[in-house]
């Protein structure tokens, strides 16, 4: 009993990974389609409208996006939504909360961002963790509170989307050569299966 019971757990973990990202891709791809669909309906006739046009039209917008982003003349103005939410008092939080998750997974910089390890004293292993602000550098309202020669790192927590902000010295952290993405991926996954790091 104990072998099948292995058997199906060893399968349980060959099979939900392929089976949640296959339904995450699913749902994504649906929304877009059932949110743009009215659009270009309004805009065409529903005769010319086939399916597949508005994800399509997703994937086109958004590498769109991506490009004109990346002129510094265009980026406030593909920006100004994003500025929008931000100062709508309860969306501004979740927006936030949101866009610094996937900037952070995407390994994109809020300040010096290196992935480091940290040495606590009342322990003798380390933690791997995310810088996010330095106390060097002032006009944030966390980098303001604290003092130069600490810095504040990020602590995520193994299989769930949690962790602990830390601040410590300067001195009990060591950087390592990971990217912000790398160091979440392979802290989420607590190592398993991590051979190597693409």
């Amino acid at each position: 009993m104990n072998s099948l019971t292995r058997s199906f757990l060893l399968g349980l973990s060959i099979l939900l990974p392929v089976v949640l990202s296959i339904q995450l891709i699913i749902w994504l791809f649906t929304t877009m389609e059932s949110w743009l669909k009215s659009l270009w309906i309004l805009l065409l006739s529903e005769s010319l409208y086939f399916p597949g046009l508005a994800l399509l039209s997703f994937i086109a917008i958004t590498t769109a996006i991506g490009i004109l982003s990346r002129q510094s003349y265009l980026r406030q103005v593909i920006k100004l939504p994003g500025l929008t939410m931000e100062r709508i008092p309860v969306v501004r939080y979740i927006y936030s909360t949101i866009k610094d998750f996937l900037d952070l997974m995407g390994g994109k910089t809020f300040s010096d961002q290196s992935v480091v390890w940290v040495k606590l004293p009342q322990i003798e292993g380390k933690l791997l963790g995310i810088v996010t602000k330095q106390g060097s550098e002032k006009g944030t309202k966390l980098s303001d509170m604290i003092d130069e020669e600490e810095v504040a790192v990020y602590l995520p927590m193994s299989y769930q989307a949690g962790g602990y902000m830390l601040i410590v010295s300067r001195s009990q952290i060591e950087k390592t050569d990971l990217t912000p993405g790398e160091a979440l991926h392979l802290i989420m996954s607590a190592g398993l299966g991590q051979k190597t790091l693409n």
